[in-house]
């Protein structure tokens, strides 16, 4: 809200970069500080496997998955982290869009797969798929979009959320996702499936055969249903990239 009335009152943006900074300090600073080892100087964080529902490793004292990126001033606590040796370097390693091309392999679309396969870029391509212009005339603002749907479509997004995320209209983000999926027809029938399995079994399934658990998708209160249905169609997508990340770590 308050960054909707940045130009309403010269103080507006002055609270937003106090909270900006208050929260770098009490979090990255005064948190930071108490977790360094007494022994060796060092921060130890601790590494979780079975922290979250998804599978995804989690760390916590301090979360060293959460330093800052996006700003600058929150950039330079990165600097703060050190290799113990002179001659060594910290590597930050990921793969490259790996949940939607979990999802491209999982439902079988055709158009996603061609389009991971042309080397094309994936969101230049759906901004051309779902707005219906050549790949050439596709804007900034335009793959942006398709951007904000590609990883939308992924946890179940609804037009409400997609339409704060850029900026539309929830009309217009309901024509978005009707597109895609029109565009897109096997990840849609991959979505139905993974509800119904959900629905019919009471789980669903990452890739090498481990289990989520959905009760929530035969509640009977309206709310808790539709986060059990995000959960089903999401759950084999990002979990599946959970183990394959956890096995590229442990392979020599």
């Amino acid at each position: 809200i308050l960054e909707k009335l940045m130009d309403k009152h010269p103080i507006i943006p002055l609270i937003l970069e106090y909270r900006t900074v208050s929260k770098l300090k009490s979090t990255y600073v005064d948190g930071l500080i108490p977790l360094i080892s007494s022994t060796d100087g060092k921060v130890h964080a601790h590494f979780n496997q079975t922290v979250t529902t998804t599978g995804r490793i989690s760390c916590t004292e301090p979360n060293l998955q959460n330093i800052p990126i996006r700003t600058e001033l929150g950039r330079r606590f990165r600097r703060y982290f050190i290799p113990r040796r002179e001659d060594s370097v910290l590597i930050d390693a990921d793969y490259s869009q790996i949940e939607l091309r979990i999802l491209a392999h999982m439902s079988g679309d055709a158009a996603m797969t061609e389009a991971f396969l042309s080397g094309e870029d994936i969101h230049t391509v759906t901004a051309s798929q779902v707005f219906g212009v050549p790949l050439a005339e596709v804007t900034p603002e335009l793959r942006k979009r398709a951007k904000a749907v590609n990883f939308g479509i992924v946890y179940g997004i609804g037009d409400f959320s997609l339409a704060a995320d850029i900026g539309v209209t929830k009309r217009e983000a309901k024509a978005y996702i009707d597109s895609y999926l029109e565009k897109y027809s096997g990840i849609k029938e991959f979505m139905d499936g993974a509800k119904e399995q959900a629905r019919r079994t009471g789980y669903v399934m990452t890739l090498y055969g481990r289990r989520r658990y959905i009760p929530e998708i035969t509640s009977p209160r309206a709310p808790l249903r539709a986060f059990g249905e995000r959960v089903a169609m999401n759950s084999p997508i990002q979990g599946t990239a959970a183990d394959i990340i956890k096995i590229a770590m442990i392979n020599p």
